[in-house]
């Protein structure tokens, strides 16, 4: 089921950055070049774990079920059609600005804990390691989104965001996504179940707000604040990527290959084994 959603909803993401937010009026050019590179990278997520998917489910019928998860499943569609309602809506972008960041910073945020879990029980380390690094990129994507809407806060935006407007997106939100956990997760795991995991939403969420502008009474640009004051019930996920920072203490540096003449040039020195390559789960990567 998370990896189905996880393969959905990143095209839904790229969806709404294409048909909405950049041809968003008054947008800079900085912000549309970032959009066009977030495209790519949410691309980049969804044919990963498409990945995933072939490779760990075998079954042809259950594997074409997988990849229709937002239209099986319930709590997935719910999810599904919230996001893709603010890409049709006339609110304003603001409002729509907040909506995204929270599908990347709240209906991510079970999903991705889960499969940390994996990371924790030295699991799938293939599966674990490339989850980190998308996990990174959505927290650069959602911080971005809030940088947007500090900075609008501050230039008095007319169409910026009331504190109540605000709450209510994210309450929103946070009540969908722990629905999504009591469906997925109705068995407990060591260390990890719906109670606890539904209090992480709200931790996440809380995370959220504590970062959120919105307009004050005066006018003013004021933070939201935590609504839940929900403490992280998961102590180990302060040490994996919370904030999307490597742990240089934990593994060796091995980051996207980044693209540039060198890296060129060492692409005939690796032609030979592009025939061996294997995708596996259980590659450190």
């Amino acid at each position: 089921m998370v990896l189905g959603f996880f393969a959905s909803a990143d095209s839904v993401v790229a969806e709404n950055l294409a048909a909405r937010f950049l041809r968003e009026e008054g947008i800079s050019m900085e912000t549309a070049c970032f959009y066009g590179y977030q495209i790519a990278i949410e691309n980049i997520h969804s044919e990963m774990y498409s990945l995933f998917i072939d490779t760990l489910i075998k079954d042809p019928k259950q594997k074409q079920e997988t990849f229709e998860i937002a239209e099986r499943n319930e709590t997935v569609a719910e999810k599904t059609t919230w996001a893709i309602r603010y890409i049709d809506s006339q609110e304003s972008f603001s409002a729509r600005l907040l909506a995204f960041a929270c599908v990347e910073g709240i209906f991510f945020s079970a999903s991705f804990c889960a499969i940390f879990w994996l990371k924790k029980r030295g699991l799938m380390p293939g599966l674990a390691f490339s989850n980190e690094l998308i996990a990174r990129d959505e927290g650069m994507h959602r911080d971005f989104a809030l940088l947007l809407l500090e900075e609008r806060a501050k230039e008095g935006d007319k169409n910026g965001l009331s504190r109540k407007k605000a709450e209510e997106i994210v309450r929103s939100a946070v009540e969908i996504e722990q629905r999504f956990v009591r469906d997925s997760l109705s068995v407990s795991l060591i260390g990890m179940n719906a109670e606890l995991m539904q209090a992480y939403v709200e931790f996440c969420a809380d995370n959220l707000l504590s970062q959120l502008f919105v307009i004050g009474d005066k006018g003013e640009p004021t933070i939201v604040g935590p609504l839940f004051k929900t403490a992280n019930p998961f102590d180990w996920m302060e040490t994996i990527s919370l904030n999307g920072k490597t742990n240089f203490f934990e593994r060796r540096v091995s980051e996207y290959q980044k693209s540039g003449v060198m890296n060129g040039l060492k692409c005939r020195e690796h032609e030979a084994l592009m025939e061996e390559r294997v995708f596996t789960l259980e590659a450190d990567f």
